[in-house]
Parts: C-alpha cells; structure tokens; sequence
C-alpha cells in the first residue's frame, strides 16, 4: 500500500479518528479527575569519605572513593536494615517491602549527592518518610557499612545539606501531560483502527480500485442519491446533475465494439440493492434521447421494478410473449417521444430460468435486435439466480452494475467468473452509488463528472 493510500484512508476516517481521540482525551481526564493525589518530597545528602591526614593527595582520594561507593549505597537506601527503623520511629503500618514501593533513591551521575524521595497521600507525611529515611542511611552508613567515626580510621560522612520539606501541589496525577498522552494514544488507535478496517474491508469503494481486481473497462460512474427509490427517472429531470453521468455513460455504450448484428445488452449486478434497475431504465431513456431506437426488456421474472420505474401496465408482458401467449406488439408499451418501447416482465413465474434458456427468447432478442439500435435487458442479480448468465450467452455482451461501499471484491470476483463461465461476454462496468464528498468522491466540472474510458479501453 502507497503513502497516498494511507492518507486517502486518513482522510475518509478522519471523524472515526477525532472520536477516537476525544474518548482517549475523557478517559485520560475521568483517570486524572478519581486518582487520589500523590505528594513527594526529597531529601539530600551528601557524601564524603575522611581521613585523619589532611594532605591534598588524601583529599582527592577521599573524593574519588566518595563517588565510587555512593552507587552502591542507592541500592542500600532500600534495604529493610535502613527503612525498619523509619516504620517504627514513624510509626507506620507498613512492612519494608510496601515502604520500599513508597521510596526511591538516586544518585546524579559524577557526583557524590544521594536524593532521597518519598510519595505519600500526605504531603507532610511524605516529608518525614524522605528525611527519616535520609536519617536512618547515613547512621547505617557510618556505623554498620563504614565504621564507627569516633575511631581513628578512615570513615564516611553522610551530610543532610537539602531537608525535604511538604509539597505544596500534588506531585501526581499530571493532569495536562494525562490528558496529552491520552488524546494522543486515542488518535494513533484511531487511525490504526482506520487502517486495519480499510485493509480488512472488502467492500468496492471507488471507482480507482477496481483495477485491483478486474481489468474490466469501466463505462460509468453514478454519483449515489439518496431519493433514488422514490425519483428513479433521473434523465426526466432537468437541472439533475446526475443526468451528465447518464450522458457520458451513453457515449460510452455507443462507443462499445459489439461486432455483427444487433446491439443486444444484458444489465446485471453481483447482488440485490446496487441500483442495478435504475441504471438500466436511465440508460434507456438517454439512449432514446440521443436519436436511438430503444427497447427496455424487464428480464426479471422474480422481481420486476422496470414496470413500476416506467409507469407501465405490467400484467402481460415477457412471460406471456415466450409462453406463446402473446406475440411482441400484444406487450410492447411506448415510451416518451417513441423512441423507447418497454417490455414489462408480466407475471411472476417458478420455471423463469426455463422460458429465459429457451428457443423463444433466442427469438426474441433477435427480432428486437432486427428492429431496435439497442436492446437492454434488466436481469437479476448473478448471485442470487443464473438468469442472467443464461440470458448474457444469448446477447452481444453484459454490463455489470458494481455499487460503491456495498458490493464486496469476492462477490464479483464470483459473478465475473459466473458470467465468464457461461460463455457471457462482459462488456464493462458501471459504477454507481460513488460518494459525493471525501477522498472517494468525484466533483463536478464544465462537462459533467470525471468519469469515462478512453476509446481504446471499450473496444476490448
């Protein structure tokens, strides 16, 4: 994956990634606003080792061994030997091991300063613990480690040069660096979540990763409508902006090579709810619009919406022409300006794949192709039924209606195969449902939308 496709996820999931961080930022802030202030205070020492000479070379060895032992003695500091005597001479209801916890001791690198901290809920106790304790070290120091100092040998004294005193402000929770790790914590799950949703997402979203999985020439893209359901006729509308998608989706219809005879062209989709019908219908409808002689087959004997999208009578119609019971012109509705005729599916049949597999619909769509520029056929979707691959073998080509956000990669890796196994020939894609905003999207300009293939791309 490219940096750009990073930023391209980024962008998309930027309101998941601020939500993400708010709620690091809040809990950051419920943490800080519960926890139970903590004081510290420190203690100084410091250390020097004594001879009985006072000579210079004495001085300087006395200060080189004073920084040698003083690493050792921060690790003493902790010892029960040394903080047993501050639990009773405090009074404390601790053992050493929890007084240890409480403590911590340092000493600044070269030097032969030891700081002696402690953290308590009070801040005055938090001063005794820190000075006592300084107290009981430099005594264990001087008598049990080092010698007692009123001999004549060489000793170590332990001076206390910084007393600890009470903590004005708590040293902890630091409720402004809390809340600047907690918002950025939120952020970087945020938008580590982003990207493992994107990459574990399957779902087509626009129309440039398509290439990823089919090479496939996209025809055209349609920008998604929320009222589509209820305004299905788009291209009766003036001042809709999705007619220019329509429009450029017909010139590249127009472009497509389709060899001899008629120009006979299922419309399907992987799944239900792609827009597939809706497609279909506006298609027609620029189609006619442009000059060309158009029938609108409803090919869906299952759940026909071509009917109801065109406003046609939908009791006689397809079925009853491939039963024998009607003959084209009984069902043939005219449309518009009569450019476009419409052929509703008629009743709803069981054995719909029988009558579409048979010599009459190979007479069918022949005879509409003798008659027509262009013979569209709205199909069901491939993965529900094979309605449409059985008819696709019999036409010039399919077209295949992928929906942006819904239709998953392995469903029309599914479908293209389905088609492509029953000897259906795929002349492209459309691409609808396309975002209006954010990185998926595509914005208008002076011709409409940025959608469209080159020439060389349709006649594949």
């Amino acid at each position: 994956m490219e940096f750009g496709e990073y930023l391209r996820i980024l962008r998309s999931s930027w309101r998941f990634v601020l939500i993400a961080g708010a709620a690091g930022l809040v809990l950051a802030l419920v943490a800080s606003l519960v926890a139970t202030p903590q004081y510290r205070s420190t203690a100084q020492l410091y250390v020097s080792a004594r001879s009985s000479s006072s000579g210079i070379d004495d001085l300087v060895q006395g200060a080189d061994y004073s920084r040698q032992i003083v690493v050792s003695y921060v690790d003493v500091a902790k010892t029960s030997l040394v903080l047993k005597p501050v639990i009773e001479a405090l009074e404390l209801d601790l053992t050493s091991a929890e007084l240890s916890r409480l403590v911590s001791v340092e000493s600044p690198k070269d030097t032969v300063l030891v700081n002696i901290s402690a953290t308590s809920t009070d801040p005055q106790l938090a001063a005794d613990i820190a000075n006592t304790t300084g107290e009981s070290f430099s005594h264990v120091v001087q008598t049990q480690l080092e010698g007692d100092l009123s001999s004549q040998r060489s000793g170590v004294q332990l001076t206390l040069v910084e007393p600890a005193i009470p903590a004005d402000a708590p040293d902890s929770p630091n409720t402004v660096f809390n809340l600047a790790v907690g918002l950025l914590l939120g952020l970087a799950l945020g938008a580590g979540l982003a990207l493992v949703r994107s990459i574990t997402d399957t779902r087509i979203r626009s129309m440039r990763n398509i290439d990823e999985f089919s090479d496939k020439p996209i025809l055209g893209g349609i920008h998604f409508d929320p009222e589509a359901k209820e305004r299905p006729l788009v291209c009766t509308e003036l001042g809709n902006p999705r007619v220019e998608a329509f429009r450029s989706l017909r010139t590249n219809i127009q472009s497509l090579d389709l060899g001899e005879g008629g120009r006979s062209i299922v419309v399907t989709s992987a799944g239900p709810a792609e827009g597939k019908s809706v497609t279909t219908v506006n298609l027609a409808i620029s189609l006619a619009e442009a000059g060309s002689r158009v029938v609108l087959v409803e090919g869906n004997l299952r759940r026909p919406k071509v009917a109801e999208y065109m406003g046609v009578e939908s009791r006689v119609g397809l079925t009853d022409v491939l039963s024998g019971k009607a003959k084209i012109d009984d069902v043939m509705h005219q449309w518009g300006k009569g450019h476009l005729g419409v052929i509703p599916a008629g009743k709803t049949i069981a054995n719909a794949r029988e009558l579409l597999g048979s010599v009459a619909m190979d007479n069918l769509i022949q005879e509409l192709a003798d008659s027509y520029d262009y013979v569209l056929i709205d199909c069901p979707p491939v993965l529900l039924v094979t309605d449409a691959a059985v008819v696709g073998q019999k036409a010039s080509g399919v077209v295949v209606v992928v929906a942006s956000g819904a239709t998953k990669k392995h469903a029309f890796d599914t479908a293209q195969r389905t088609l492509e196994s029953a000897g259906a020939k795929i002349l492209g894609l459309i691409v609808t449902k396309l975002p209006t905003k954010g990185p998926d999207s595509y914005g208008y300009d002076a011709g409409g939308y940025g959608y469209g293939v080159e020439e060389s791309q349709l006649h594949n």
